[in-house]
């Protein structure tokens, strides 16, 4: 669109790049608006990776931009002259997206990133430029939806498409660019425009390592993850991003690749898939799934070693992807798949270990024995794993891997079909479990892992999105099953993380933590340690403690509906609430019929004045579970709208329905407060605090309450619940 000349300041005797607006798109009004947007959007930004614009003018016969001179070449220059080293690769990386991020916090979305539009000073430092196509919130009408925007070779797949676009757009043409600047090659490429349009939308990349030797494999995972066809499995933002990169530098100068250690260098990533049942009985399909379970935790005592939970992993149960799908969308290098022959008391399992990147087998075993030999398989599995990548186990990890919770072969299988009913995560499914798992405990009294997994089932059934059985009925089932636990084995993580859990929601918020901390320490590839963790930092107020928990659970477990809802939670506590409504909508897209998403997403529409679409979300809810209980959350919209009526009919239907089921005194006392009826908020909040229920840990962050805070009475409450004191350390 323009032209580039060196120029003179003959004011200030300095050197300026002169930009003007090509001779013959002088005439055309929608260029000249872009290229006077392209300096008002380049004006809003002030940083030392980001060309500084310094005047625009405009006459009849030119339009012009004055901005900073580099003295250097652009990216893409130095790609085609230059082979660079992994740390130089990096230095540039970390600098591009260093210019990215600050773009992105001031609402800007470049949308053609591309090495042509990276000038490298002289010096080496990072200058991004041409803003041309930026979009930013106050620039509506200069693009449309259904309209391509961008260079092919680095267009994500959506602007192939004409969607409209956001800044994870910027993070996948980062990647292509990244992967140029090690491969000196487009990871999209063909002869017509079409035809890369098409790999963009359908093709995987070649792994770096078919083009450059010597790479990373966290550097491959890098890439995998920015180039995602998806925008929702891609980096969410540059933060994380440039987080990654930082440690790999590090990992990188320390000769460290691919280890981690207390210093922030990253570690090797697997995912262990479902292993496939092929016994002749389809009933012992909770066998396999069960050792899945079991090799995921022995890996996770692996501290060198990134494990991606369960919840995820069994999504790609019988899944038609390929191995490099699955790796990329898990953000993992490694994967291990088997299959299980159950027999009667004969077993043969099968194990292969893959890099997904390289497309390589690294270990393949079959075993063979009996049940009396299924944990010594175990512990053969991850120790074999640990070998063939070259993972150094300390004495304390052999020590882990060789440790047996029982040696009670009934005990255990009926341990593993109860953690199957549990994972389920219905009423039903925790019933079942608490039966399986008192009928292992029968079998063998000191077994620490199902006095966990009934510590599990008894405190989710008290849990506010099921409310099954009341707080007051199976919390103390729950706070003694996990104190056994903890007697029977102090090193045993999943308790102390239920115990966290359990004393949270008894407000003792220092109690709480240190259980927290403590599970991190034993088992620092635990999702929901660090999903649970982030719930206490939000009720405390440290809401960017509580975001980074939360990511971190999202990257251990990046597929779990609850911790991706509650990643948009966190947001919303922290006020954030345009990005809680995005992340409500990501998790939305991954499954539709998550209905607490539903609920959470309508909430943060209702604070931002979008009535009718937060009465929509609560709709679909109720919809998909013919749960009328949720009437409650109507009522908060129509209060807020100044619907008194209806706000007030809602309360009375959600009374009538706490007559026959479980219904929190939160709910109601969240519409008399949005509605200004303090005197009955507080009544209903009393009873909702003297009754057990558990919302209540809420009560500092929560929006809805904002109306009460200035009554002395929520000082009281902050104090009953040990919010005010927690909060003034």
């Amino acid at each position: 669109m323009g032209e580039v000349f060196l120029a003179e300041d003959a004011v200030l005797g300095r050197k300026v790049a002169l930009k003007k607006l090509s001779s013959g798109r002088i005439a055309d009004p929608d260029a000249r608006r872009r290229f006077i947007q392209e300096a008002k959007t380049q004006a809003l930004l002030n940083h030392p990776n980001i060309v500084t614009f310094f005047e625009v003018g405009e006459t009849p016969e030119e339009v012009f931009i004055v901005m900073e001179y580099i003295e250097g070449r652009l990216l893409s220059q130095l790609v085609a002259e230059s082979k660079l080293s992994i740390l130089e690769v990096l230095d540039l990386a970390i600098q591009i997206g260093e210019g990215l991020r600050a773009a992105h916090e001031a609402g800007i979305v470049h949308r053609d990133i591309k090495p042509a539009n990276v000038l490298v000073s002289s010096r080496g430092s990072i200058k991004l430029t041409d803003f041309g196509l930026a979009k930013w919130s106050e620039a509506s009408g200069l693009t449309k939806s259904g309209v391509r925007v961008g260079t092919a070779h680095y267009m994500a797949p959506e602007q192939v498409e004409g969607k409209n676009v956001d800044h994870r757009a910027d993070i996948f043409s980062f990647g292509a660019v990244l992967y140029e600047l090690v491969t000196a090659r487009k990871p999209f490429d063909g002869e017509t425009e079409t035809a890369v349009f098409y790999e963009l939308l359908n093709v995987t990349q070649q792994p770096l390592a078919r083009y450059a030797r010597g790479i990373p494999p966290e550097l491959e995972r890098v890439v995998q993850k920015c180039l995602a066809k998806d925008p929702d499995l891609r980096y969410q933002r540059m933060d994380e991003l440039l987080a990654d990169l930082r440690a790999l530098r590090k990992s990188v100068k320390a000769g460290r690749l691919g280890t981690e250690s207390s210093d922030g260098a990253l570690a090797p990533s697997i995912a262990v898939l479902p292993f496939t049942n092929m016994s002749p009985e389809p009933e012992n399909e909770y066998f396999s799934d069960g050792l899945t379970e079991e090799i995921i935790t022995n890996l996770t005592k692996i501290r060198t070693l990134k494990v991606i939970s369960r919840t995820s992993i069994m999504r790609y149960k019988r899944t038609a992807k390929s191995l490099r799908q699955v790796a990329a969308e898990l953000s993992v290098q490694y994967i291990l798949e088997g299959s299980v022959r159950k027999f009667g008391d004969h077993l043969r399992i099968t194990a292969q270990l893959i890099d997904a990147f390289q497309d390589a087998h690294l270990w393949a075993e079959t075993y063979r024995g009996t049940m009396e030999d299924v944990f010594d398989i175990q512990e053969k599995v991850a120790q074999e794993i640990a070998g063939a990548l070259r993972l150094h186990l300390t004495p304390g990890e052999s020590k882990e891997l060789k440790k047996r919770y029982t040696e009670n072969t009934e005990a255990y299988q009926l341990y593993l079909q109860g953690r199957f009913q549990w994972n389920k995560r219905t009423v039903e499914g925790f019933t079942k479990a608490i039966a399986l798992f008192q009928e292992a405990l029968q079998k063998d009294s000191r077994f620490a892992l199902a006095y966990a997994g009934l510590a599990d089932s008894y405190a989710l059934l008290g849990e506010t999105s099921l409310y099954a059985r009341h707080p007051h009925d199976v919390y103390p089932k729950a706070r003694e099953a996990a104190a056994r636990a903890l007697e029977l084995d102090e090193g045993l993580a999943e308790a102390h993380t239920s115990m966290g859990y359990l004393k949270m929601n008894d407000y003792d918020w220092q109690g709480a933590e240190e259980e927290f901390k403590k599970s991190i320490e034993l088992n620092p590839s635990y999702a929901t340690t660090y999903h649970w963790y982030s719930g206490l930092l939000s009720a405390t107020g440290r809401n960017e403690e509580a975001i980074r928990m939360m990511e971190k659970a999202r990257d251990l477990d990046p597929i779990s509906m609850p911790i991706q809802t509650d990643l948009g939670l966190s947001y919303y506590f922290a006020r954030q609430y345009d990005r809680a409504i995005e992340q409500y909508k990501r998790a939305l897209d991954l499954d539709p019929n998550f209905t607490r998403a539903y609920i959470s997403l309508s909430s943060a529409l209702a604070l931002t004045g979008r009535h009718e679409e937060a009465l929509a979300e609560v709709q679909k809810a109720i919809e998909r579970t013919g749960d009328r209980s949720r009437t409650a959350y109507l009522g908060r919209v129509y209060a807020r709208m100044g619907e008194r009526g209806k706000a007030l009919e809602a309360i009375e239907e959600v009374k009538e329905i706490a007559k026959s089921r479980i219904v929190s005194p939160h709910s109601i006392a969240l519409i008399y407060a949005a509605l200004k009826e303090k005197d009955l908020a507080f009544e209903w909040l009393n009873k909702s605090l003297n009754e057990g229920y558990v919302e209540l840990y809420t009560l500092k962050v929560d929006p809805w309450l904002d109306p009460l805070r200035d009554d002395p009475r929520f000082e009281e409450l902050l104090q009953k619940a040990r919010l005010k004191a927690c909060l003034e350390k």
